[in-house]
C-alpha cells in the first residue's frame, strides 16, 4: 500500500499550494477550501479550482509515479492519496483512492451523489441535471473524509507500506500509518523524512519520489526474493 503526499506531484511541477505562512496561492485557507470559504465568495473559490484544474492539465506524471505503476507487474499495489490530481492513474495505476477528493471531477451542492467528471473552467450557474449550482469534488476543511475508513482496512492488510511525499503532519490521513501490522517494512519516502519512533520497522529514504520510490521498490524486491 501507498500513501502519497503533494510532494509526490511536486516534482511534476504541482504547486503544493501552502507556503511557509500558511497561505494557499495567496489566500487564507478557509476562504479557498472550507464551507464557510464557499458561501461566503464561491466565484473565488471556483476559480481557485479552475487555475488548479488548468495547471494540472498541463503537466506529466513523473518517475516515481511511473515506478508505481510498473510495480503492479509484481505486487498488488493500492495506492491511497492524499493528491487530488490524477497523475497516478495517468501513469498507469490501476487501484487509486483519493482521500480528499478528486480535482476533475465536480457534484451538485445539493445532491452530492451527483458527480461529473470535469475538465473545463466551473462557473457560477453551471448547474447539474437537477438544477443546482456544481462544486469542485474536493473534501474541505472541516468536511467529512469518506474515504478513509476503507483505507484504513487496506493499510490494515499491507504486506509493505510507502509513505511518500508527505510530512505526516496533516489529519485525519497521517493517522493511518498506526494502522499498519506490527513489524512489516514501512518505507518513508520524502527529502525531509524523519524518525516516527511509534512505527517499527521504518526505514527512511531522504530522497524525492523521483529517486526514492525506486530505491524502495528495489529494497522490497529484495526481500521478496
Amino acid at each position: 500500500m501507498v500513501l502519497s503526499g503533494a510532494g509526490m506531484s511536486a516534482e511534476s511541477g504541482i504547486s503544493t499550494f501552502r507556503d511557509a505562512g500558511g497561505l494557499w496561492e495567496g489566500h487564507d485557507v478557509m476562504t479557498v477550501a472550507s464551507p464557510e470559504g464557499w458561501r461566503k465568495n464561491s466565484e473565488l473559490v471556483l476559480e481557485f479550482y479552475n487555475q488548479r484544474r488548468r495547471q494540472l492539465l498541463a503537466v506529466q506524471p513523473n518517475a516515481g509515479h511511473r515506478a508505481l505503476a510498473a510495480l503492479e507487474k509484481d505486487f498488488e499495489v493500492i495506492i491511497v492519496t492524499q493528491n487530488v490530481d490524477d497523475l497516478h492513474e495517468r501513469a498507469g495505476s490501476s487501484q487509486v483512492i483519493h482521500l480528499h477528493g478528486e480535482l476533475l471531477k465536480v457534484r451538485s451542492t445539493s445532491f452530492p451523489e451527483l458527480i461529473y467528471d470535469w475538465r473545463e473552467d466551473l462557473k457560477t450557474g453551471g448547474c447539474c441535471e437537477r438544477g443546482t449550482q456544481l462544486r469542485p469534488h474536493i473534501v474541505w476543511f472541516g468536511e467529512m473524509v469518506p474515504m478513509l475508513e476503507t483505507a484504513a482496512e487496506i493499510v490494515c492488510e499491507a504486506d509493505f507500506l510507502f509513505i511518500v511525499g508527505t510530512s505526516l503532519q496533516v489529519y485525519p490521513a497521517a493517522g493511518l500509518v498506526h494502522y499498519a501490522r506490527a513489524g512489516i517494512p514501512v518505507f518513508y519516502i520524502d527529502p525531509k523524512a524523519f524518525s516516527y519512533p511509534s512505527v517499527s520497522n521504518l526505514k527512511l529514504i531522504a530522497k524525492p519520489a523521483t529517486t526514492g520510490v525506486p530505491e524502495a521498490i528495489s529494497e522490497i524486491s529484495r526481500l521478496v526474493i
